[in-house]
């Protein structure tokens, strides 16, 4: 009887068979073209005959895949060396070169578009069509930027430190992708986010990982049936995941008690209060904003003071918000949907009538357009 194949578990065990093959001497673009091609053929044979050590039998392959591919273009010198020198393939022994892997793929050199398509097909296993049909690209444009991406960091050594901080924002930007194609990004990243968790002990791994969970948590509220857009005060609290919920407070509780905060654990606090209260007029924004002054104490983004301006607004009133978001550029994305609001809110529907339209024009998406242009339209028919 045919079984069906855990491509999850597959997934799973790509950063430790790419990272035997790099141990072993393999150059990284080689080795992972050999992972790849046992990945394809563990989803063919698996099903029939499945192995009894699925991370042995990958690792068996991709090795052999490299060294065919070693001798297909290397010299009779070179390949008995290669064949002589290293061990035989097998069970491999138990070193977890995921973090490093991590580390090679969200080098420095890289760019973030590159970085986050090599991070998602060396360490999550993603094939290149699936990367690309979750970035809405052709298949070809995605082949051609991770090669670029392997060729980048060719002479990089794999025992060389990394930085963590790059890795978690190239997690990020995955994470804001959110879902298009065959491949749920955001799922994606989350699953990401728990496996470097697994194997580095740090306050900003755990912080990123309560920060997803708990906006993901709120995802099947954020958009109506017809696919609008639904402001989280508006939001039907009850379809929040509490599941969900109820982990990411926990995993941001353990990293605050830690008492080395950084940019993660706060946004993860800020979207706990938010997730915290029953209902949105019951919101601590109070709370909310002193966590946004230390935010932005420690990062100085625009888009913390920006948000910082809505909460202030919340708490201390419309004046105060506007009085607040005058500390902000114009330039930056949203300022003249937040003036609006905070317009709307200070009793001047006309003159925020006018800056929704103008928001609408500047939108980032089609949700956020039209939500801007209904926001609009509601208030010109109030006059």
């Amino acid at each position: 009887m045919t079984s069906a194949v855990d491509e999850a578990e597959i997934r799973r065990l790509t950063p430790a068979v790419l990272g035997v093959l790099v141990r072993r001497g393999a150059d990284f673009a080689a080795a992972e073209d050999a992972v790849q091609d046992a990945l394809v053929e563990a989803v063919r044979v698996w099903p029939d005959d499945p192995p009894r050590d699925a991370k042995g039998w990958l690792v068996t392959v991709a090795w052999r895949r490299f060294l065919d591919e070693t001798r297909a273009r290397a010299s009779r010198l070179r390949r008995e060396a290669l064949t002589r020198e290293q061990p035989a393939p097998g069970p491999a022994r138990a070193v977890d070169d995921t973090l490093q892997l991590y580390f090679l793929c969200t080098h420095p050199s890289l760019t973030p578009s590159s970085a986050v398509a090599l991070t998602l097909r060396a360490v999550g296993g993603l094939t290149t069509r699936q990367i690309a049909r979750a970035y809405l690209v052709p298949e070809a444009t995605m082949a051609q930027r991770i090669s670029r991406a392997k060729r980048t960091i060719a002479g990089v050594r794999f025992d060389q430190p990394g930085d963590v901080a790059t890795v978690l924002r190239v997690l990020y930007l995955v994470f804001n992708e959110g879902y298009s194609g065959d491949v749920d990004l955001v799922a994606e990243a989350i699953r990401l986010t728990r496996q470097l968790a697994d194997v580095i002990d740090h306050p900003e791994v755990a912080g990123l990982l309560a920060l997803m969970l708990l906006h993901h948590a709120r995802r099947d509220a954020r958009t109506g049936p017809d696919g609008s857009l639904v402001p989280l005060a508006e939001q039907d609290r009850g379809r929040w995941d509490t599941a969900a919920i109820g982990e990411g407070v926990a995993v941001l509780q353990a990293a605050l008690a830690r008492d080395r905060r950084g940019e993660y654990q706060l946004q993860a606090a800020i979207a706990a209060l938010h997730a915290d209260a029953p209902t949105a007029p019951e919101t601590d924004w109070v709370q909310i904003v002193e966590w946004y002054d230390e935010l932005l104490r420690i990062t100085g983004s625009p888009v913390v003071r920006l948000n910082r301006a809505v909460a202030v607004g919340e708490a201390n009133g419309p004046q105060a918000g506007l009085a607040a978001l005058a500390e902000v550029d114009a330039g930056v994305a949203r300022h003249t949907a937040v003036r609006a609001y905070l317009v709307e809110r200070d009793g001047d529907p006309a003159t925020a009538g006018q800056l929704y339209t103008e928001a609408a024009r500047e939108a980032m998406n089609t949700a956020e357009r039209d939500h801007l242009v209904k926001q609009a339209a509601r208030l010109h028919h109030r006059r």
